[in-house]
């Protein structure tokens, strides 16, 4: 099964929006004709599972440098920048603590958990047994905070959006997509 259509079932995509994907086509351009045909969340959910996890970490905390964030907003980027450019497991420990911490209410919960989520365990860190997370978990918090930053500006979400998603497409390239079958940069 294409990388393309693996993530379009992990990320419930609408049946109408599965129907626009080949397997034959690049990332980009399979984001692009959701873009297209107007399914902007749809394009979104692809966009962020297709991204290496790193690049969707980066992606996040670009675009949340350009917003007005409250300051346990600014806290959740601010680990998950600190991941990105470390991407060490007390990195990624210390922001899936913050988001766990923050019960996932507020931006700055979902920026932290897009790189939490990321690898390592989601069990307690007491626990022995490691729990790792589903692949696809950074890709739905990415979705999460950037349709929260979108939100900033209610009157503007959609556009926002787009603004938002177009800002990545180029992680893509025009080549087959890193992030959806395996562990992602």
């Amino acid at each position: 099964m294409s990388a393309i259509l693996q993530a379009s079932m992990q990320m419930g995509l609408s049946s109408e929006a599965s129907t626009r994907l080949r397997p034959e086509m690049t990332a980009q351009a399979a984001v692009q004709s959701l873009l297209d045909a107007g399914a902007a969340q749809d394009a979104l959910k692809l966009l962020a599972r297709l991204l290496p996890k790193r690049y969707a970490v980066a992606w996040l905390c670009q675009c949340a440098r350009d917003q007005p964030l409250e300051l346990e907003d600014k806290a959740g980027a601010s680990l998950a920048e600190k991941w990105v450019r470390e991407p060490t497991e007390s990195n990624r420990r210390a922001a899936y603590e913050f988001a766990n911490s923050g019960g996932y209410k507020s931006l700055g919960a979902w920026l932290a958990a897009a790189a939490g989520w990321s690898g390592g365990s989601l069990a307690p860190s007491a626990q022995e047994t490691p729990v790792p997370p589903p692949e696809q978990l950074t890709a739905y918090a990415t979705v999460a905070a950037i349709n929260l930053m979108a939100a900033l500006v209610a009157e503007h979400f959609a556009a926002r959006r787009a603004e938002f998603v177009a800002r990545a497409l180029n992680l893509l390239g025009t080549g087959e997509a890193a992030g959806a079958g395996g562990k992602g940069a």
